[in-house]
């Protein structure tokens, strides 16, 4: 097998309580009424990968996702569903799983991104440039949030956010430099090498790391192995890639990367081989010798693949992020969410009832079973299934999930309502959470806050 896929569908995200629980976990939290992990297996499934391995964080959390998976994707995809343990990180997920790795390249994809760029340009790239690791980026999001998001709409501000500053040659290729998490607070620091080496370099800060990874399976299982510290993917392992890749202490496929053409005693294979090249990366001309000698320094490549601007990229690690994906797979991405909108640019199911003068504006969705009573508005908003809403409602900007009930004369704006969840009549819920089953008396009024039971 050349590729093998792997899904980090994480467990129940502290980030993103109380949205998610023992009975919800990340991976089945709602975008557009599905799963946010079908968004990933199904572009698997259209780039014509059916065999994955998905990695669930917690063994309640894993019984969940392997539940769902068996049911929805029956005859369709062959998955299996690994358990780690809670609170490991991206990198020790891998690390657990290692004896399931077996080909010469691995796929790492997050299982929270919702995005329609085909899993198969990442790999295509890996292979051209036969590098140790090839990252995904992308543009930042409309919302321009910070990765730790918000509780809520409080962050309303509509300006650039920074995930990471990325570095590149100008080529567009090569990932030459990576900062997150807290060193974007800190200096910007190059390495003289790698300035020496490439010439000029791109430095960019509207650019994110979408999480999906190509790996030279040897070379990850190696630097787990050798950096048993390591806890992120993201934050760790690409980074220290990224930094070592003009002194490389890592083999690949059992020999030291610029070395695997010395064979048979004979330094001159690999310098006739690039001699003849078209056009050697700035790597292999580094590696050479005096004056164009066989090469003396060990390097490898880290490459990159830079979606385009048209694609639809964003990862469901926050609230804000719940919320924004929720608003564009039913707005303008609504071509990922499946389903055929109306002539009213909507989604509201054959069986769904809707009372008098009521209405459900563009960009909005009512799923299956749900009933409304009169006079009651939606705006931009997604409303789950077998939900009973009562009259003079209005939902604005909101996501309601499955079998929530809503008494008369609510208002909600801004909201995500989990499911089972009550809310009884006259509330008013602007910038809140409610979670799951959670029951909000008659008459009460909320702005900005989390509302749900506390877990036994």
């Amino acid at each position: 097998m050349d590729f093998q896929v792997v899904v980090l569908a994480g467990g129940t995200s502290k980030k993103l309580v109380p949205l998610v629980s023992k009975e919800v976990p990340k991976a089945l939290l709602p975008v557009a009424n599905r799963p946010v992990l079908s968004y990933v297996l199904e572009q698997l499934e259209l780039s014509n990968i059916k065999d994955l391995i998905v990695v669930v964080e917690g063994a309640d959390a894993a019984l969940c996702v392997g539940g769902w998976i068996s049911a929805a994707y029956v005859d369709r995809l062959h998955v299996e569903v690994a358990t780690v343990p809670e609170d490991v990180g991206t990198a020790g997920a891998l690390r657990a799983i290692a004896h399931h790795l077996t080909a010469k390249d691995v796929l790492v994809v997050s299982g929270d991104l919702v995005s329609d760029v085909p899993p198969g340009a990442v790999t295509a790239a890996h292979r051209r440039h036969d590098a140790v690791v090839t990252a995904m980026i992308c543009s930042v999001p409309v919302s321009g949030l910070s990765e730790a998001g918000s509780s809520g709409a409080k962050d309303k501000t509509k300006k650039p956010g920074r995930y990471n500053i990325i570095g590149m040659d100008p080529t567009k290729q090569f990932l030459l430099h990576i900062a997150t998490g807290a060193e974007l607070e800190k200096d910007t620091r190059i390495r003289k090498s790698i300035l020496r080496a490439v010439g000029q370099m791109d430095i960019r800060a509207d650019l994110m790391d979408a999480h999906m990874y190509a790996f030279n399976r040897s070379v990850l299982q190696e630097v787990l192995d050798q950096k048993d510290k390591f806890q992120s993917l993201k934050q760790d392992v690409l980074p220290y890639l990224v930094r070592s890749q003009l002194k490389s202490e890592i083999l690949i496929n059992g020999a030291p990367q610029g070395q695997q053409a010395k064979e048979n005693g004979n330094d001159k294979v690999s310098y006739r081989i690039l001699a003849n090249a078209s056009t050697p990366s700035f790597h292999e001309l580094y590696a050479l010798g005096p004056n164009g000698s066989a090469p003396v320094r060990r390097t490898h490549k880290c490459c990159v693949y830079i979606a385009s601007n048209s694609k639809y990229c964003v990862r469901l690690n926050s609230i804000q992020a719940f919320m924004d994906i929720n608003r564009d797979v039913i707005g303008e991405a609504n071509h990922l969410s499946g389903y055929n909108f109306s002539a009213q640019n909507n989604i509201i199911h054959p069986s769904a009832e809707l009372g008098s003068k009521t209405t459900v504006g563009p960009h909005c969705m009512l799923g299956e079973g749900s009933q409304m009573g009169d006079k009651c508005s939606v705006k931009r908003s997604v409303i789950g299934r077998h939900c009973r809403i009562g009259s003079n409602v209005k939902v604005v900007n909101s996501v309601v999930m499955n079998h929530v009930t809503i008494g008369d004369g609510c208002s909600i704006q801004g909201s995500v309502i989990c499911s089972n969840a009550q809310l009884q009549e006259r509330v008013a819920l602007k910038d809140c959470q409610v979670g799951l089953g959670y029951v909000v008396s008659a008459g009460c009024e909320y702005k900005g806050e989390s509302l749900a039971r506390k877990e036994k």
